[in-house]
C-alpha cells in the first residue's frame, strides 16, 4: 500500500514514520522545501524524532518527500495533517485545509480515501473539504471516493506517547467511508474507535481540547486566590490529588501555548455562534488563560520592587520559551507575550532554552525571530535583575540557578522544597 501525508510538522512526520515501520510505502508532501530536502536526506528538523528512523526508512524506500502534489495519483490514501491557526480576529482560518484540497483534487482517482486530521470545527470534512474535492475532481464524496476525519492526538515530549499506542478516532462521510478509514489506520494503529460521523470525531477532538483549557483555567484563577490568601497552589494540588475517584490534578502556568489549547475552543465558540448557542464557560476559560501573563508580569514587578528596583530599566532573563517541557515547539508560547509585556515596561529581556538555541520567526513573534538563547554560566545568569522561570525542562540545572540567580520569578513550581534555603529570593507566580 502507498500513501500520501500532507503536512510534515509535529503531527504529520510522526504518522509518517509510524505507516513507514508498518510497511506502508509513504509520500511525504509539504509545501515547505526545506522540509522536503531534510527527509530525503534522512534528517530530522524536530528535536525529539531521531533521525535515524527517517533514514533508515528512506535508505529502504518506505518513505520519499515531494512538494509535487501531483503525485498523489500514485497513493491509495491522503492524509492531511496542516495547521488550523486563529486569524487576527481570532477567528478559524481553515485556508490551509482548503488550499490543500485544491491541490489534490485534480488527481483523485476513483476508490481514494482522503483523510483530515487537522483540529477544527465540526462539520469542516462535510461543508468545507467535501465541496472542494469534488469541485476539482468531479466525483462524489461516499460514491467515486472516500472521505473521513480523524483527529491527531499527538504529545510531542511525552516518552510514553508512542503514536501506535494512542487510540485512532475515526469518523467517515458514509459507512463505507469509515470501514476504509479503519483499515487505513489498523495497519499502524493499535486501537481504532469508530465513532458515527465526520462530525463527531472532530466534536470529539475539540472536547479534549477544552476539557483541559477550562481545568487549566480553574487552577490558574485559584492560584491567584491562594497567594493572596496565603497558601500554595502547588501543595494543595499535589494534597488533592491522593484522592484516588472524582479528582484528576491540572497545574497552572503563565499562560496556555501549543497549537491546540490556546486555539481549538475558539473554533467551537465561533461555530456555536451559526445555532445560536452561547459558550460563555469556554470564553472565561479563554479569558482566564489569556490573562495570565499580565499576573506573571505583576509578580515580576512585585519581585522587583521588593528590591528597590523598576522593571523599566531592570535586566530579565526568561527561562523557557518553548510553550511545554522538553520540547522544541514554541508555537504560541506564553513566554512571547511575557517578553512583549517586560520590553514593553521598559526592561532588556533575554532567554535561555537549551531546546530552542534560535528563535524562529513565527506568525505572533516575528519580531523575536533570530534572537539566540544566552549561554549557561554564573557570570551570564548572575548579571541578571531577575530570572523568570516560563517553561520547567529537565535539561536545565535549577541548583545552579538557585545559587546564582539574584531574584527569581517562578511560574512552574521548578523551584520546590529542596531550595528552601534560598526561599528569600524565590517568587511563585
Amino acid at each position: 500500500m502507498k500513501i500520501a501525508i500532507v503536512g510534515l510538522g509535529y503531527v504529520g512526520l510522526p504518522l509518517c514514520l509510524q505507516f513507514g515501520r508498518c510497511g506502508v510505502h509513504v509520500l511525504a508532501l509539504d509545501i515547505d522545501a526545506a522540509k522536503v530536502t531534510a527527509i530525503n536526506a534522512g534528517k530530522s528538523y524536530i528535536e525529539h524524532i531521531d533521525g535515524r528512523a527517517i533514514h533508515e526508512l528512506v535508505a529502504q524506500g518506505m518513505l520519499v518527500a515531494s512538494n509535487d502534489f501531483s503525485r498523489v495519483k500514485e497513493v491509495e490514501a491522503i492524509i492531511i495533517c496542516v495547521p488550523t491557526p486563529l486569524n487576527k480576529n481570532r477567528e478559524p482560518d481553515i485556508s490551509f485545509i482548503l488550499k490543500t484540497g485544491e491541490s489534490i483534487a485534480p488527481f483523485l482517482a476513483p476508490g481514494m480515501l482522503v483523510v483530515l486530521e487537522s483540529t477544527t470545527y465540526p462539520g469542516t470534512t462535510e461543508e468545507e473539504l467535501r465541496p472542494v474535492l469534488e469541485a476539482g475532481s468531479g466525483l462524489k464524496a461516499g460514491t467515486d471516493f472516500h472521505l473521513a476525519f480523524s483527529p491527531e492526538r499527538q504529545d510531542p515530549g511525552n516518552p510514553d506517547g508512542r503514536v501506535a499506542a494512542i487510540p485512532k478516532v475515526v469518523g467517515g462521510f458514509s459507512p463505507a467511508c469509515l470501514e476504509r478509514a479503519k483499515a487505513l489506520y489498523g495497519r499502524a494503529i493499535q486501537t481504532i474507535v469508530p465513532v458515527s460521523t465526520c462530525r463527531a470525531a472532530e466534536a470529539t477532538k475539540l472536547l479534549e481540547n477544552i476539557f483541559r483549557s477550562v481545568n487549566i483555567a480553574l487552577v490558574n484563577e485559584l492560584k491567584q486566590v491562594y497567594s493572596a490568601m496565603g497558601i500554595d497552589i502547588w501543595e494543595v494540588i499535589n494534597t488533592a490529588k491522593t484522592k484516588p475517584f472524582g479528582y484528576m490534578p491540572f497545574y497552572p502556568g503563565p499562560g496556555l501555548g501549543g497549537h491546540c489549547i490556546p486555539i481549538d475552543p475558539f473554533y467551537l465558540t465561533w461555530k456555536a455562534r451559526e445555532y445560536g448557542q452561547a459558550t460563555r464557560f469556554i470564553e472565561l476559560a479563554g479569558e482566564i488563560n489569556t490573562a495570565m501573563p499580565d499576573y506573571v508580569i505583576r509578580r515580576v514587578a512585585e519581585a522587583l520592587n521588593s528590591r528597590r528596583r523598576a522593571v523599566n530599566g531592570s535586566r530579565v532573563l526568561l527561562v523557557g520559551v518553548a510553550y511545554k517541557a522538553n520540547v522544541d515547539d514554541d508555537r504560541e508560547s506564553p513566554s512571547y507575550r511575557l517578553m512583549d509585556l517586560l520590553k514593553g515596561q521598559g526592561a532588556e529581556v533575554a532567554y535561555y532554552d537549551p531546546h530552542v538555541p534560535v528563535i524562529r520567526p513565527g506568525r505572533e513573534h516575528s519580531h523575536w525571530g533570530g534572537t539566540r538563547s544566552v549561554p549557561w554560566d554564573r557570570k551570564t545568569v548572575s548579571s541578571f535583575d531577575l530570572v523568570l522561570i516560563s517553561t520547567a525542562h529537565k535539561a536545565i540545572n535549577y541548583a545552579e540557578l538557585a545559587e546564582w540567580a539574584e531574584c527569581i520569578v517562578d511560574t512552574r513550581n521548578a523551584m520546590a522544597a529542596q531550595f528552601e534555603r534560598f526561599a528569600a529570593k524565590i517568587w511563585k507566580a
